[in-house]
């Protein structure tokens, strides 16, 4: 899809869009180029049963007094109905599913000059999220729908502002879809290494990127992590990517990533039925990735720590077993029970390793790391389980402002008991009961009193359900609530 915009006054060709709000008569340009059609309003609209709600639309084909070879009047929903800003992208979403199903290859999109440059960017930023197809292996590459061809040209009043807050929000757009992409990747061709190579390609943005290999994490002690990529004949590998924008000597903001390549569940095999889709464990890991590009290629004025820890799990003769007793780089001692609770290995070495080398001011882990968490809240949710009120609280004000929503579930030293080992300091599962908390009672054993925050992210960012702006399996989630985080909170502080 190609996104441009236009000054006034409009030049439409192809399909030309306008907005009419909810229980009311066209307004403003709207208003302007239904009477050039010479069509009564009244009788069209309940011919079409058309409210102006939210997804509605009446399809004039070669419309009379129009230079468009199509009118499209969309319902806008009430006027100043809730949602802010994301109500904008969902209803840019809504369009390019629409001009997608109509096979649309041109399209202008007439607003009136109340939208905002900051709610026009986001519509941009919707119809970029909804056109998003992961199809490269496909041999044949349908355009039934219009996929690959379709220009948006948006019309308005102040184009100059337009495009900067466009080019703004499009930066967190490309992060998603970065995000989407490594996610799909199949796992014959996303290993850790290829993984790492992705994410050394930020340094053409001016990404700082670092590589430790086995030998490096043994000698630093990370044994926890490298018990879980023992069973692979794929090498592990820590990446660090440091975005400087902010001040020299200002303490860095830290995301942490969990990126299990694929998870068999090792020794503590998997079901069959839908192990495919354990191709999508890395998706903390590409969140992370795609913030950090995000936050280069936008120059956030802040410094960044991005640590994403890449292995895969895999069931051999040289796996870990369940029974083992690791140390992490901590020093703290772990019994395993089960070689399927191997994400929060990975995070815990990853997050040792970042609060002890950056002194960040936060630390916040994404990671798909159980299933207990879509039993606990569905998909509409991602779980958060923090130590830290303040931070808590700025993620819940993101997730609300950017869609990505979150729920803080509870914390304390009854669910710690549940991980208490006979035999190490800790196990590295509690079973079943209250399984998502005990994973982040685990994690918080290796953040010392850093602010930290686990997202646990299993049900929001693989097989997420259709919504207005994704129809691909993969969501991307986690990029445009941090970068609203960071915007919000941290840029230039």
């Amino acid at each position: 899809m190609e996104i441009k915009t236009a000054a006034l006054p409009l030049k439409a060709t192809g399909t030309l869009v306008v907005y009419v709000a909810e229980d009311s008569m066209p307004a403003g340009r709207a208003a302007e180029v239904w009477k050039a059609t010479g069509l009564d309003w009244d009788k069209v609209a309940t011919a079409a049963s058309f409210k102006g709600k939210q997804g509605q639309l009446i399809d004039l084909l070669a419309p009379a007094g129009v230079a468009a070879e199509r009118l499209l009047v969309l319902g806008s929903g009430k006027t100043g109905q809730g949602g802010g800003l994301s109500a904008w992208t969902d209803r840019g979403g809504s369009l390019a599913g629409k001009l997608m199903n109509l096979k649309a290859a041109r399209a202008a999109v007439l607003l009136d000059d109340e939208a905002t440059p900051a709610q026009v960017a986001e519509l941009a930023a919707g119809l970029r999220l909804r056109h998003y197809r992961f199809d490269r292996y496909k041999s044949t590459k349908p355009d039934e729908n219009g996929h690959t061809s379709l220009t948006v040209t948006l019309h308005v009043d102040g184009k100059s502002a337009l495009d900067k807050a466009i080019a703004d929000r499009q930066a967190t757009v490309d992060g998603t879809l970065l995000a989407r992409d490594l996610v799909h990747q199949p796992p014959n061709v996303l290993g850790t290494l290829e993984f790492a190579a992705e994410a050394q390609k930020l340094t053409e943005l001016g990404v700082t990127v670092e590589q430790l290999d086995e030998a490096a994490m043994r000698k630093l002690g990370m044994n926890a992590l490298l018990a879980v990529a023992q069973g692979s004949d794929r090498p592990p590998r820590l990446v660090i990517m440091q975005w400087n924008g902010g001040k020299a000597k200002e303490a860095p903001i830290a995301f942490i990533g969990k990126g299990v390549v694929f998870d068999s569940g090792g020794i503590s095999l998997k079901p069959g039925l839908g192990m495919e889709d354990m191709k999508g464990d890395m998706g903390g890991a590409a969140a992370v990735t795609g913030l950090m590009q995000a936050l280069a290629t936008r120059k956030a004025r802040v410094n960044a720590i991005g640590v994403i820890g890449l292995v895969e799990n895999m069931p051999s003769g040289s796996a870990m077993r369940p029974g083992d007793i690791l140390k992490a780089m901590s020093g703290t001692t772990i019994e395993i029970v089960n070689t399927d609770a191997e994400g929060r290995l990975v995070l815990a070495d990853a997050l040792w390793y970042t609060q002890d080398r950056f002194k960040p001011q936060f630390m916040i882990n994404l990671a798909t790391l159980t299933g207990a968490i879509g039993v606990a809240l569905g998909n509409d949710h991602g779980g958060l389980f923090s130590n830290n009120d303040e931070l808590s609280g700025r993620l819940i004000a993101a997730g609300l402002a950017t869609g990505e929503k979150l729920w803080r579930l509870p914390m304390g030293q009854a669910y710690d008991k549940l991980i208490e080992s006979r035999f190490a300091d800790i196990k590295n599962s509690g079973g079943r009961p209250a399984g998502s908390i005990t994973a982040a009672q685990f994690l918080q054993r290796f953040v010392n009193d850093v602010p930290w925050a686990h997202l646990d992210i299993a049900a929001v960012a693989l097989a997420s359900p259709t919504s207005e702006t994704n129809t691909a399996w993969a969501s991307g989630f986690g990029v445009t609530l941090l970068d609203r985080l960071v915007r919000d909170n941290y840029e230039g502080k």
